[in-house]
């Protein structure tokens, strides 16, 4: 006997992220998928269908008894990059310091899409022990830090991770720019 789970079949497992969600959005609302995004951001369960629509045919496998580790976290984090509601941003906040290096990754790239106030949170995460949470923060950071922000930049010029370091270069060259197009 085949104990499987059986997803919904109009459920588009194999699309790409942007169209499965956009999917959900147009089953549940824009509003409904956000806030299922945040349930899942927080380790909660938003329900077998919406797992499916925010992890796809990864979400089947957790379904079918994978290990759930960081994934749906993850996944909630990812949606909030096509879903918004301004009642995420604490979750997402929160998800900076998420134990799993790919939450807080993708909360720093929600924090510099939504445009969220968190640059303590940045500042911490540009030595975090990850060079693609140290990169995303340093994105992030250079979007909405100030000229006391450079000196924290330019330390990841040097940083362990040759990755990291064009990374730093252009979030110094944006907050740069940012701040001179802010004092004319």
């Amino acid at each position: 006997m085949d104990n499987k789970f059986s997803p919904n079949p109009a459920i588009p497992l194999d699309l790409p992220t942007g169209e499965r969600i956009a999917a959900a959005v147009e089953h549940y609302g824009e509003q409904n998928v956000a806030l299922n995004a945040v349930t899942l951001l927080r380790g909660e369960n938003a329900g077998k269908d919406f797992l499916l629509y925010a992890g796809g045919r990864h979400g089947l496998g957790i379904l079918d008894g994978a290990p759930t580790l960081y994934w749906p976290a993850l996944w909630g984090a990812r949606a909030l990059l096509h879903v918004w509601d301004d009642s995420a941003a604490p979750a997402v906040i929160t998800g900076l310091g998420d134990q799993a290096w790919r939450v807080r990754e993708m909360c720093a790239r929600v924090v510099l899409l939504r445009d969220l106030p968190a640059v303590p949170e940045l500042v911490r995460l540009t030595t975090d022990q990850n060079a693609r949470v140290r990169a995303a923060a340093l994105r992030a950071l250079a979007a909405q830090g100030s000229a006391e922000h450079q000196a924290v930049i330019a330390r990841r010029f040097s940083d362990p991770d040759k990755s990291v370091r064009p990374v730093a270069q252009q979030a110094r060259d944006t907050l740069a720019a940012r701040l001179a197009a802010a004092s004319e």
